[in-house]
């Protein structure tokens, strides 16, 4: 190595001193200059929601403490281009080298792969590591070379391959390489509003970012809390999860040093035959394989942030209806545990695991909205937005998934309610409306009988809604999209009966390969952690031809897209499984959050803010309240133990 190497050590969701092979490799080599840039406008219709900016600010400043004392401090540059600040910082330091992690969002490899091949076309070396899965995506695959479209199938493939224990010990000292730049402070990036710090101080009283922080919840969590995961992980009140997905999407946490501490207790349970144990240190360390499957499928199905992985869903009638989304997004669908979710949600930024599959099925089932539009909405709100795991939650509640829910299940919100919260106190503690009602009628309030209803102060429809929809009426409307899909494959099918046309299912049959793009994998040279050449966008077989619009249908798609802009039926139901989360085993803090615009034809309902973001608009008569009300009620209910710890 040349010990006086002069290297940028870029960050992004790498926040930590503690095994990251970028800064590791760089600090090896010789001088250092660590660099965040923070570029509002590549971030384009994934710019982060508030409470998911508080985090990233929070965790700079600890990592920019951390790195200082080490000797080199972390320069923090808002920018317009990425790679005008990355050549800036090269000329001021005389840097020939490049350095970071791995992401593997769409958006990321899209940005990263042009910046690299820019960068070597220059004659910079680049260097990239994997900082945040146990495997690369590109070194699994099955037995055909072509990459797994199921989760089983490629976590038990996972569990068999050699795992060596890598980790990366922070660098004892930092030696920084001369060079100046425009550096901004931690305020002046613009991560934070002075609007939204009022808000924000509540967060700080539950959460703690920060990466040697994130070591200490890890500890907390595996010394106390896992050997009893399995059955405390299924009460949505409380904190019942791990509480690290923040720190894992920030990557202040090292998924592998999560997943051998967990791994070391299980061996160790089962040496003891403590069942128990080793049933929630197996339970969890799913959860762990469905956030690396996550950035499996973004990247080897790098489409699938717009559209599903199967194309089952091509022709399916979405009911486009803002008004139905605009009681989703408030809490006032008329079912308590849906509505507990989405205030909990809009109140705090975080919502249990079984909670967000239960909210993101109705959206999908009950109403018929497009899948994409919860996704954003998610994005925009959780305090742990993390695209990749929120692209394979909605797709696997929307059927979209080979191992998804079939399109056609549905789960009542009333049974879940009884299920995940049978005493009713997490209703009525984020429905104080219904904080009176018996706990045999608080999760279906239209059937008790008036006195019920008196005695407990609720006046369906004024105070608290009736139901948006009916439950066998949203069945039925399901089916019947179920069937108008059927109907258009057919007519599609018959159109282009020359045996080019794409082949389309449903999850309820039996689904074949045929109509996921093959992914090889097998055949491609290995990608070695500081290759020149890793992270290549994988080479899709087929996907041109599979998702090419053909002119015989082309105006038929037009027509249904109008049709589904003006849609006024309201429709579908729900299921919810045990397995996956919207944003693999969860966890977070809480607060208010503001949105930004959605380019996929998301509903416009937002009012617009001074400085030209969206955000929720909760002015609306129905929902009764000013938004100073709901923020003095938002802070009451913080205040009262609601905040995770």
């Amino acid at each position: 190595m040349d010990g006086n190497s002069r290297t940028i050590v870029w960050f992004r969701r790498d926040l930590r001193i503690e095994d990251n092979p970028a800064l590791a490799a760089a600090a090896r080599d010789g001088s250092v200059f660590p660099v965040y840039i923070w570029c509002p406008k590549e971030e384009g219709q994934f710019y982060p929601g508030r409470v998911s900016r508080w985090w990233l600010k929070q965790s700079l400043a600890y990592l920019e403490r951390s790195l200082r004392s080490l000797g080199a401090a972390l320069v923090l540059i808002k920018a317009e281009s990425t790679l005008d600040a990355l050549l800036e910082c090269i000329n001021a330091t005389g840097a020939t080298k490049v350095v970071y992690n791995h992401l593997y969002d769409p958006p990321s490899l899209d940005r990263d792969h042009n910046i690299k091949q820019k960068l070597l076309e220059l004659g910079i070396s680049v260097q990239t590591y994997n900082g945040d899965l146990l495997y690369e995506p590109w070194e699994i695959y099955d037995e055909k070379g072509h990459a797994f479209t199921t989760f089983d199938a490629y976590w038990d493939k996972c569990l068999h391959m050699q795992m060596e224990p890598v980790s990366h010990l922070p660098p004892w000292q930092l030696v920084p390489a001369a060079g100046r730049v425009e550096n901004c402070s931690i305020e002046e990036l613009g991560l934070e509003d002075e609007s939204e710090k009022s808000s924000n101080a509540l967060l700080g009283r539950g959460w703690s970012p920060g990466w040697s922080n994130a070591d200490k919840a890890l500890s907390d969590f595996v010394e106390q809390n896992l050997i009893d995961y399995s059955r405390e992980r299924l009460k949505v009140s409380g904190n019942s999860t791990s509480l690290l997905s923040p720190y894992l999407h920030f990557g202040e946490l090292s998924v592998r040093k999560v997943f051998h501490c967990v791994r070391m207790k299980q061996i160790l349970w089962a040496k003891e035959e403590n069942s128990f144990g080793k049933e929630s240190a197996a339970i969890f360390l799913r959860a762990i394989g469905l956030r690396e499957y996550s950035r499996y499928i973004c990247f080897n199905f790098p489409f699938t942030h717009e559209r599903s992985l199967l194309s089952n869903l091509k022709h399916f009638p979405w009911n486009a209806d803002q008004t139905l989304f605009k009681a989703w997004r408030q809490g006032r669908t008329g079912y308590p545990l849906v509505d507990a979710g989405m205030r909990e949600l809009w109140a705090t930024g975080w919502i249990h695991n079984k909670i967000r599959v239960t909210v993101s099925s109705f959206c999908v089932k009950f109403l018929l909205l497009p899948w994409q539009w919860g996704m954003k909405y998610f994005w925009d709100t959780l305090l742990d937005a993390d695209l990749e795991s929120d692209i394979l939650g909605w797709q696997y509640i929307s059927g979209s998934l080979p191992d998804g829910h079939a399109l056609g299940r549905l789960d009542s919100p009333e049974v879940q309610g009884f299920n995940f919260d049978p005493e009713g106190e997490y209703v009525r503690h984020w429905l104080p409306e219904l904080a009176r009602m018996p706990t045999d009628w608080i999760h279906h309030p239209w059937d008790a009988p008036l006195t019920i209803l008196k005695a407990a102060g609720v006046e369906l429809g004024l105070n608290y809604p009736k139901p948006i929809i009916d439950i066998e009426f949203a069945r039925d409307h399901l089916t019947e999209a179920i069937l108008t899909m059927r109907e258009q494959e057919l007519t599609t099918r018959a159109e282009n009966s020359n045996g080019t046309s794409e082949e389309v299912v449903d999850n309820s049959d039996e689904i074949g390969s045929a109509n996921i793009p093959k992914v090889v994998l097998k055949e491609r040279a290995s990608c070695p952690a500081n290759s020149s050449n890793d992270q290549k966008v994988p080479s899709i077989q087929n996907m041109n031809n599979a998702y090419r619009k053909r002119p015989k249908y082309i105006e038929e798609e037009r027509a249904l897209r109008n049709r589904l802009a003006n849609g006024n039926d309201m429709t579908r139901t729900l299921r919810m499984d045990d397995d996956l989360s919207s944003t693999a085993e969860s966890s977070s803090a809480k607060k208010q959050t503001t949105s930004s615009i959605i380019s996929f034809s998301v509903p416009k309902s937002y009012s617009s803010t001074s400085k030209g973001k969206l955000v929720p608009d909760l002015e609306s008569s129905d929902m009764k309240q000013t938004s100073q009300e709901h923020a003095s009620q938002e802070q009451s209910s913080c205040g009262n133990g609601a905040m995770a710890g």
